[in-house]
């Protein structure tokens, strides 16, 4: 992926994979390159004046409003909060240049491939002392050693929700999503690493394999989970489990923690075939036109009582060790959120595939049509 050739094919090819989602919906609008505007309060170790604006673009349900209202009225800076519903819609606003957004979440694998595709630049931690508050175990792993280009946000796992009113079965893991007695009772993450991934774990294989051969035995074998799949949704999925719509679902640990605090029929598997586990991170678009107030407002998200305000309205897994100190033990005792010991020693991680990754897509593609 470093050679020059191999890069310029992978672009070409990234251009043209993004189209279809920039022509599902405009940039975001209003990301103009203000000037640092007088009165601002300075942004942390950095003694300079804020910009009057960020443009942040993240994960849905993934940052509450209180947070940031309190920074904007301690800044004095208006956020500008778009969202999306993937890693790659994501990537593919940030890759065509000038997108206007300052600061973005991305998963591991993603941050890998953003950074080969000179998508992010890096972070200056000057402007990040509370960077220290995050746990030595999520920071310099292998998809960003150094941390230069990326900095934890969140983490946590994708698991099975099955509501015990409608659902009688034991369910022990992926292979049993397939039973056709389940026909159109499902809802699952809209995320092709995931779903392709849970399929391929079904079949004793890695979420990563690189096998063609495996890969399109993989895409056949997904499509016979179709018919149980009532929905795709990452954004939301819990609703669907909490109104009944949907009797199982593959869904995120913390969406399956606020569904079964709903509804307590409702109860967690974690697949006997490994958990896929995922970290989110912060990033900065490479033209990010407000890179120091982007840092100013990681800085003030890594305060403790900050980040676990957030996990308290989202409660997904949260990396800043300070932060866990304040969050209730029913959320931190929750397997769905923070899984046991053996279950992440059971799970894996997703990593960039590099060209096989044009595999992924098309097997997405085609099955989703």
């Amino acid at each position: 992926m470093n050679g020059g050739q191999k890069m310029r094919k992978w672009r070409t090819w990234l251009v043209g994979s993004v189209t279809a989602v920039l022509a599902a919906g405009s940039l975001l609008a209003g990301c103009s390159t203000s000037q640092q505007t007088e009165g601002n309060p300075p942004a942390a170790n950095q003694g300079e004046k804020l910009d009057a604006e960020l443009n942040v673009f993240n994960w849905t349900e993934y940052l509450p409003q209180s947070i940031i209202d309190k920074f904007e009225q301690q800044y004095g800076v208006k956020v500008n909060y778009s969202t999306y519903s993937s890693n790659e819609e994501m990537l593919a606003k940030l890759s065509v240049g000038s997108s206007g957004y300052d600061l973005s979440v991305a998963s591991e694998y993603m941050v890998e491939m953003m950074r080969n595709l000179g998508v992010i630049q890096e972070i200056n931690y000057e402007n990040i002392p509370n960077f220290k508050n995050i746990s030595a175990d999520f920071k310099n792993l292998s998809f960003d050693p150094d941390n230069k280009f990326s900095i934890p946000y969140m983490w946590g796992d994708a698991i099975i929700a099955v509501n015990t009113d409608k659902i009688k079965d034991k369910i022990t893991g992926y292979k049993d999503l397939w039973d056709p007695k389940y026909k159109n009772s499902m809802v699952v993450l809209d995320d092709q690493r995931a779903i392709i991934g849970i399929t391929l774990k079904k079949m004793g294989y890695s979420l990563n394999e690189k096998d063609e051969k495996i890969l399109q035995q993989a895409k056949d074998e997904l499509k016979k989970l179709l018919p149980n799949i009532k929905a795709f949704d990452s954004d939301s999925p819990k609703t669907m489990l909490i109104n009944g719509e949907a009797s199982i679902g593959f869904v995120w640990g913390a969406e399956a923690a606020l569904a079964r605090k709903e509804n307590p029929a409702i109860q967690y598997v974690l697949p006997e075939e490994g958990l896929y586990l995922w970290q989110d991170n912060f990033v900065i678009p490479k033209d990010a036109p407000h890179k120091k107030t982007a840092e100013a407002f990681i800085n003030f998200l890594l305060q403790p009582e900050i980040s676990a305000e957030i996990s308290k309205d989202f409660p997904y897994a949260n990396p800043n060790q300070e932060a866990l100190k304040l969050i209730d033990k029913s959320v931190t005792e929750d397997i769905a959120v923070y899984p046991p010991k053996d279950a992440l020693q059971n799970g894996e991680h997703l990593q960039f595939l590099g060209d096989v990754t044009k595999t992924y897509d098309r097997i997405w593609s085609e099955v989703k049509q």
